[in-house]
């Protein structure tokens, strides 16, 4: 029954089109080359890498500004139609090493910007879908759609052929495809009113603060392995398979937590959020000790890492209930900071490599990468922190509930759906009007329709009804 009710709603196009997405991120960033590019005596790795994730960077601040002082314009750079030239763009900057070979700085700039930049607005426009429907629908959707596209990008390495991997540069086209009838579906509905806050701003202020914090630091400790697990014109991570597998393995015990009858998401995600940080923790402890085994400490790192990027898409998603924002903006935020974080990472490893004993830099990078993870997992980022945050947001996901069921109950029309929530929260005649811009009069004939098929006398009768309702579906 828990089952059922959990992966209720649980769209396959959604799923289908975020595997995609994700499939071409991993195959991108992990089964490529380590890439070299001199500047002068100094040598940076994994360029590849650090210039797509700069890429990323700029365009998630210039997408933060725009949502301030342009939102006509970004609204614009997120609609269908611009997700299918941005599909275009990755797929010619996936191929640019096949086709340009040597490595010369116009094609490290054009690559990264082909690369980065649509990729980051591919990811805002998918976290809005995702972000439609409940916290525990979201996260259900993230996680099943990461661990099928690392399990594709598993399938295809076993392919003898290299060219086989080509097959996976092209992933971004069906992402964008599958992304551009889902908001061509919704587009055709209307748009639902955005809830209150759940949360003081002063609350969410603090929160937002420290999540970004800590976000940094597991950025950081990741670039730091990715640029220290692998050499110049060898594989960029050489035991990714290694990787994905256990990847993989991480999504599925999430989604047992995630399902399991007795368990709610902020559980299921207390539990996947644990598990990520204690699978890269064991994998900075055992390093050294792996060093000459088949699954080295840096691939079991990566795996946590995948899985917590994975956690940390559904706890974006969640916040941005929380704080009633646009899912974009939020998980910009996010992914500015561990995107920031990561470059950063790439870049200091660079620097430990080329000036630190040989023989020694290995074992420092791995401890000072180890250290920041648990610095923000004991002092920034909490468990403490995720747990407030997904109850906080599984409380936004009872009321939402408790809203379609009334309406569904009582034949609410659209209007007087929409109407609903808002009356619950307590808001008046005049400010619901101002932001469904309709009249007050208007907004009266609706409470009065919606008062007289859910059989209440008046709105404290109404709120009254949500709260049971609410309080009826969180005892299920």
């Amino acid at each position: 029954m828990g089952k059922l009710r959990s992966s209720a709603g649980v769209s396959p196009r959604r799923v289908a089109g975020f595997a995609c997405h994700q499939g071409f991120l991993y195959s991108l960033f992990y089964m490529g080359m380590n890439r070299e590019y001199s500047i002068g005596s100094f040598a940076v790795e994994r360029v590849e890498l650090l210039g797509t994730l700069a890429a990323m960077v700029v365009t998630l601040v210039v997408m933060n500004v725009m949502a301030r002082r342009a939102p006509s314009v970004r609204e614009v750079m997120l609609e269908r139609h611009s997700v299918i030239a941005y599909a275009v763009a990755l797929v010619i900057g996936a191929f640019v090493p096949v086709v340009m070979g040597s490595l010369q700085t116009d094609e490290l700039v054009f690559e990264s910007i082909m690369v980065g930049v649509p990729w980051a607005l591919m990811l805002l426009a998918w976290t809005r879908r995702l972000a439609r429907g409940t916290t525990e629908k979201s996260t259900v959707e993230v996680f099943v759609g990461a661990g099928v596209g690392a399990a594709l990008c598993f399938l295809v390495y076993l392919v003898p052929a290299p060219q086989a991997q080509w097959a996976l540069k092209l992933l971004a086209i069906p992402s964008a495809v599958l992304l551009a009838v889902d908001m061509r579906k919704v587009d055709a509905e209307a748009e639902e009113a955005r809830p209150e806050a759940s949360v003081s701003t002063s609350a969410a202020t603090d929160f937002s603060v420290k999540v970004l914090a800590g976000t940094v630091c597991f950025g950081l400790a990741a670039g730091f392995m990715e640029a220290y697990n692998s050499n110049p014109g060898t594989a960029a991570m050489a035991s990714f398979p290694a990787s994905l597998l256990l990847f993989v393995l991480f999504c599925a015990g999430a989604l047992q937590a995630l399902l399991a009858s007795d368990v709610r998401v902020r559980g299921g995600l207390d539990g996947a959020y644990r598990l990520a940080l204690l699978v890269m923790m064991a994998g900075f402890l055992f390093s050294p000790v792996l060093e000459g085994s088949g699954v080295p400490g840096g691939a079991i790192v990566l795996a946590g890492y995948l899985g917590l990027t994975s956690t940390l898409v559904s706890l974006f998603l969640a916040f941005s209930k929380i704080v009633a924002e646009d899912p974009a903006r939020t998980v910009a935020r996010g992914f500015l900071a561990l995107f920031g974080g990561e470059a950063a990472g790439v870049m200091l490893a660079n620097v430990s490599n080329a000036f630190a004993l040989s023989g020694t830099t290995p074992y420092v990078i791995v401890c000072f990468a180890g250290l920041a993870t648990l610095f923000a997992y004991l002092f920034l980022f909490t468990e403490r922190d995720f747990k407030t945050l997904s109850e906080i947001a599984r409380t936004a996901d009872y009321f939402e509930e408790a809203c379609a069921v009334i309406a569904k109950e009582a034949g609410l029309s659209k209007r007087e759906a929409e109407i609903l929530p808002l009356a619950l929260r307590g808001r008046t005649s005049e400010r619901i009007a101002g932001e469904l811009f309709i009249s007050k009069s208007t907004v009266d004939t609706h409470l009065r329709r919606i008062y007289a098929k859910a059989d209440v006398h008046g709105r404290q009768e109404l709120i009254d009804l949500g709260e049971k309702t609410a309080e009826r579906i969180a005892s299920r």
